[in-house]
Order: C-alpha cells, then structure tokens, then sequence
C-alpha cells in the first residue's frame, strides 16, 4: 500500500461517524441500496441497518453506482423492525422515519448533533406501520412541486447531508467518531481491501 493511499485511509477512518446512521426498510430495487451506501460513506456513515421481513432475492449490491462503497460501509441485517428497533435503541437517541404524516416535521429542523437514526421504507409503501409506531417522530423534505416525493436514495442523500452539515458545524468531524477498538477493527478490514485491491490492479 502506497504512503498516499494509508494516509487517505487513515483520513476517512478518522471521520467515521457512530452517532448517524441509516436504517432501509424493505427495500425492493438492490441499486437503491447501493446508492445509499455509497452517500453514506461520502458523509461518513460507517453503519446501515438493512430490514426485511419478505422474501428477497438474494444479496447482491454489486451495482456500478455503489460498488465500491460495499467494501467501507458495515451493512446490518435483520428480518423484523422490533429487532432491529431493539438494537438501534441501544445507540442512538432518536429514530426519525421519513414519512408523510401531519406531526411530520422539516429535515432543516431536526437537530442532528444527537445521536440519530433515520428510518428509509419501501419505494411503494414507504415505512411500515410498526417502524412508525416505534420511531420518535416523522420527517419530511420540503418541495414545492407537484410530486410529494423523491427516489429513496435522493431522500437519503438529502437529509443525511443536512446531518452532515450540522455535524461540521458542531465539531463532530474534528475528532475520531468511532471508539478506538472499532477502528482498529475497520483499519485491519480496510487494509486488506486496499492490498486486495492493489493485486488486481498489477494482474490486470
């Protein structure tokens, strides 16, 4: 591994946060996912809690627009809401679905420099019933056409960079967001891909 490449390494990882993360619920299109992963990493997002209680096909992000995003995001699974609402409650102190209701309040309103999980439901349906009844509260995005929506992965990139600029402004990237066993962790994984990566690259 060149001395550029760990330093861009050790940059990114420096930045990670553990105070935000995205939960998709029941997504239906594969390229939906990826493309989530993939502004989750820009706005440093290590974690992304995957939710489906249906039958899928099988897990397969291996799509253009996010490929390589699957090699730095951690992706959690798990096949009920209450499970996976179980365990975010153990990290996070608010879980914001973004659904259309009338408590719904503005993304710009939501104060993001608390820990935060925001819930992203199916493309047809939204988010379900149960999510909603578990979740703190309802957030929109304002518009001001005649659509009242937006392709999940644009909502997503939306209102996480709406976190991430509150963040900034708070401080939060100026230190390590992950505890240091965590990093240890993600550095050893992060390694490896590089070096996997670097082979690929002289065999080509």
């Amino acid at each position: 591994m060149t001395s550029e490449r760990q330093e861009k390494l050790e940059r990114v990882l420096h930045k990670r946060q553990s105070a935000l993360t995205v939960v998709l619920e029941n997504i239906e299109d594969p390229r939906n996912i990826s493309a989530v992963m993939r502004s989750c990493d820009a706005v440093g997002i290590q974690d992304v809690y995957v939710i489906n209680d249906r039958p899928v096909r099988e897990r397969n992000w291996g799509f253009k627009s996010g490929r390589s995003a699957e090699k730095w995001v951690s992706l959690h699974y798990f096949d009920s809401v209450a499970a996976c609402v179980q365990e975010l409650r153990q990290h996070y102190r608010q879980i914001l679905t973004t659904r259309l209701s009338e408590d719904a309040v503005s993304v710009y309103q939501v104060d993001f420099t608390i820990p935060t999980a925001l819930v992203f439901g199916n493309e047809r349906k939204g988010v379900s019933d149960e999510m909603s009844a578990l979740a703190d509260g309802n957030i929109i995005i304002p518009m001001a056409g005649m659509l009242q929506s937006l392709n999940i992965s644009v909502a997503c990139a939306v209102c996480i960079y709406e976190a991430y600029r509150q963040k900034q402004l708070a401080g939060h990237y100026d230190s390590p967001g992950l505890p240091e066993m965590r990093r240890e962790e993600l550095w050893k994984e992060w390694k490896a891909w590089s070096a996997d990566e670097n082979g690929l690259r002289t065999h080509q």
